[in-house]
């Protein structure tokens, strides 16, 4: 009973971070890149795979999953989990201590959770595993002269079952990756209030502080000090202190949280760094035209975008991009890329506002057809 109950357990926690990333792959794929980024593994020519990657992951998270449910192939199974569980314990652990990536995106953007939660989630999740693999070893059978026991070639019900959700876990990969997730777990979903949640961050913003790395100089000796014990104590600045801030090492340091939303990033400039954001949000209806990777969009693609909203007359028009000539035929605005890929999970993408809230949104490819 209580080892069928902890496997139940492990198996849905399982196939429901498995799920997650399934419905919005490419936003998973962003994540992925950001472990190959420079700042953590150093490993950029990996980036162009990352889609692969993030595939493979949850491809082995439902499977086993729904395996490890099933109980299906027990002993292969528990062995593959927990070398995954190793493994992804050995990222987020390496996210946590070097504080490189601030959410592994274990359960995408459902539950967000913490470098140092992630690898808690892990470890606990590796300590169930082996439990697992100790109470069933019993269980395991001795394979016969062709491979399969007796128990195993009367599986055949639960082998349709597994089928079936991997056909269906298929078409939710794909589409999530040739349109929009079946179920967006962002915070702009259609229905978001962008200028009601901009007013809601403005209410109640979070609170951080800067504390400065000061070494020494006479004894070597490094504090941590925050701004305001700084300012006040003479001794860390006046004239001949032997305490020197030292460079690239100062660390802002939440105090209070405050309401959170991605919508925080939400800041769109002209080429010339002045803010439409307001502009944008305020309006009636606005159409934007995002791009994270302008160089990657081919031409005739983006002309016909231009065209398909150039049509949407009375509306205001901007085609946001990391660059400020992107394109020809429409305004041109700026947003960080980071920004742009949690709106967008295509390059490019549109989405319509009326009064700062989402009405519709879709990859360039489905909004010109």
């Amino acid at each position: 009973m209580l080892k069928g109950l902890l496997r139940f357990i492990i198996a849905v926690i399982f196939i429901l971070s498995g799920f997650v990333k399934a419905v919005d792959l490419v936003g998973f794929s962003f994540k992925m890149e950001e472990y190959f980024a420079p700042p953590v593994f150093n490993m950029p020519f990996l980036e162009k795979f990352a889609l692969l990657f993030s595939i493979i992951v949850v491809v082995l998270e439902l499977f086993l999953g729904f395996m490890l449910l099933l109980k299906l192939k027990l002993k292969f199974t528990l062995s593959i989990l927990i070398a995954l569980c190793i493994f992804f314990g050995f990222l987020t652990f390496y996210s946590a201590y070097f504080n490189v990536v601030t959410d592994c995106g274990c359960f995408g953007d459902a539950i967000k959770f913490t470098p140092w939660q992630s690898f808690l989630k892990d470890v606990v999740l590796l300590a169930g595993l082996i439990i697992l693999f100790v109470l069933y070893r019993k269980d395991f059978r001795k394979k016969d002269e062709y491979g399969v026991t007796k128990k195993e070639s009367s599986n055949t019900f639960k082998y349709i079952l597994l089928t079936v959700f991997s056909l269906g876990m298929i078409y939710v990969m794909a589409q999530g990756i040739m349109h929009e997730p079946i179920i967006d777990f962002r915070d702009y979903k259609i229905g978001t209030d962008i200028k009601g949640e901009k007013v809601k961050i403005d209410k109640n913003p979070s609170e951080y502080k800067t504390f400065y790395s000061l070494k020494n100089q006479k004894t070597g000796a490094v504090i941590k000090v925050n701004q305001d014990d700084y300012i006040k104590k003479t001794e860390y600045w006046a004239e001949g202190s032997p305490w020197k801030i030292e460079e690239g090492k100062n660390e802002s340091v939440l105090i209070k949280e405050g309401y959170k939303s991605e919508i925080v990033k939400f800041k769109i400039e002209d080429p010339t760094g002045m803010e439409v954001t307001n502009e944008i949000i305020n309006a009636p209806k606005a159409v934007l035209v995002f791009s994270y990777h302008p160089k990657d969009v081919p031409a005739d693609l983006l002309q016909k975008v231009e065209a398909k909203v150039n049509t949407q007359k009375g509306s205001l028009i901007y085609g946001v991009s990391t660059y400020p000539n992107t394109f020809k035929t429409i305004k041109n605005a700026m947003m960080d890329g980071t920004a742009i890929k949690t709106i967008a999970r295509s390059n490019p993408f549109v989405l319509i506002l009326e009064n700062g809230k989402i009405i519709d949104k879709q990859p360039a490819k489905d909004y010109i057809n």
